[in-house]
This record gives structure tokens, C-alpha cells and sequence, in this order.
């Protein structure tokens, strides 16, 4: 009996969250061999970097192999499509983000639709942005980067994994709010840019807040939108957060 995609996958989550007794019974017969997840962006960024650990997990939980594929481009199409023209048997999952929802709408043409080729199983993680600049930026607080922005139409490079990303959404519900025309420099991916950023080659991104503190030492971070609080209901802040959310 072919049991459908959307029942499968559920029934997969749900073993993850059983009693050990009960989910060595469902292990028997889900996963058998390894598994396969697609991260539609290149390794080192936010969604590759939480793939990884949420593949380790499972592969001790479920006892096989959760193996991490990237499958970089289109904002993350080209991993999706990839998952939509593999077999519905439960073996080869996806990380799914905003960028998902975003692309529904940002792309006229896809060869895939979402809600109707991709069965969700779980969420795992919600993280704030933060709005990151190299040290350099002559600009140190919100006030005087708009300004500065201003001032110079088209010369600030603004860095995001790729189209349609949050980071790419947020940075672009930026410039309609603060009034300001920056260049987008889209990516494939987090790891590159955020080499480039630190290098200097781009001037501002707004990136999870995760990836932000890789390389806090090295330039400045600020909170775009200002305190977040987790579903435990606790506020998370960036060690420089305030002197930007005043400007907001």
C-alpha cells in the first residue's frame, strides 16, 4: 500500500516525538535507509548550518543517516524543485524557510506549487534580523546611515542570500520606509556574503541574527527591528541593538 506524501512525512514527524519503545516499533519500517535533505542555498549560511544539526539529531533519534544536499539558486527554487520531482516516499525532504512563501508570490513562473507539492511536517526555529555594516561604514547609527544613504542614491551595496529571502525582503521594506535606494547584491547563499561583508566589498546586510554574531568582532551589528522574544516569551537582543532601535 502507497501511503500519501502528506500522511507519511506526518506520521515520520510524529515518530521523532514518541516514547522510545514506541518509535523503535516505527523505526522498523521508516527510515530504512538514509535520508536526503535539501537546502536550497550554498553550505555555511543559516539554512545549511541548521540543516546539519537538525540532520545530526534525527540520524541519532531514527538510526540513519540524515545526509545534507545543497542544491544553491533561485532563491531557493531550485532545491524545492528538486524535492518536488522526487519520489513522494518520504527520503528526501526540505528545508523549507519564508523565502518559500516569498517566492509564491515574487516568481511568475515556477514549475512547482508550493501548497500543493510540498507536505509540512514540523516547524523548528524562528530568528530575529539584524541589521549588520563593516566598521568602516562612516555611518554608526540608523539616523546617519539614512542619511548617508541619501546623500549618495546607489552607492550603498545591500548583500542578501538571494532573491526573495527575508533578508532581500526585509532590506527592500527598508528602503521603501526609510526612503532611501541602495543596490541589491544578491547571493547564492550566506557563507559568501558574509565573507564579503567583512571584507568590505558590500556595505550592509540584514541577516539572521545567528550569522550576524559569527563575525561580530570584525564589524558592526544592529538590530533593524528591534527586540524580539522567543515563543518562551523571552527577549532576545543583540549586544548592539539599542543604539539602532532608538533610530527606527
Amino acid at each position: 500500500m502507497k501511503v500519501p506524501r502528506r500522511q507519511f512525512l506526518h506520521l515520520a514527524a510524529g515518530a521523532a516525538a514518541l516514547p522510545v519503545a514506541s518509535r523503535f516499533a516505527f523505526a522498523q519500517a521508516y527510515p530504512t535507509r538514509p535520508v536526503r535533505v535539501i537546502v536550497g542555498f550554498t553550505p555555511g549560511g543559516a539554512p545549511d548550518i541548521l540543516a546539519r544539526l537538525m540532520g545530526q539529531w534525527l540520524s541519532e533519534r531514527l538510526g540513519q543517516q540524515f545526509v545534507i544536499d545543497n542544491r544553491p539558486g533561485g532563491g531557493g527554487n531550485i532545491g524545492t524543485q528538486a524535492v518536488v520531482r522526487a519520489s513522494a516516499d518520504g527520503y528526501t525532504l526540505l528545508m523549507v524557510g519564508a523565502f518559500s512563501a516569498v517566492n509564491a508570490t515574487l516568481y511568475d513562473k515556477l514549475n512547482f506549487n508550493l501548497i500543493r507539492d510540498i507536505a509540512p511536517v514540523a516547524g523548528i526555529i524562528r530568528t530575529p534580523l539584524v541589521m549588520v555594516v563593516h566598521p568602516s561604514f562612516p555611518a554608526k547609527t540608523v539616523p546617519e546611515f539614512i542619511a548617508y544613504a541619501k546623500a549618495n542614491p546607489r552607492k550603498v551595496n545591500m548583500a542578501s542570500p538571494g532573491n526573495g529571502t527575508m533578508p532581500h525582503v526585509s532590506g527592500e521594506l527598508f528602503k521603501m520606509m526609510a526612503g532611501v535606494d541602495m543596490v541589491h547584491v544578491p547571493y547564492r547563499g550566506g557563507s559568501q556574503l558574509i565573507t564579503d561583508l567583512i571584507a568590505g566589498q558590500v556595505q550592509v546586510s540584514f541577516f539572521w541574527a545567528g550569522c550576524g554574531n559569527r563575525a561580530h568582532q570584525e564589524r558592526q551589528a544592529t538590530c533593524a527591528r528591534g527586540n524580539h522574544r522567543d515563543p518562551l516569551g523571552r527577549t532576545t537582543r543583540h549586544p548592539d541593538c539599542g543604539r539602532f532601535r532608538a533610530g527606527i
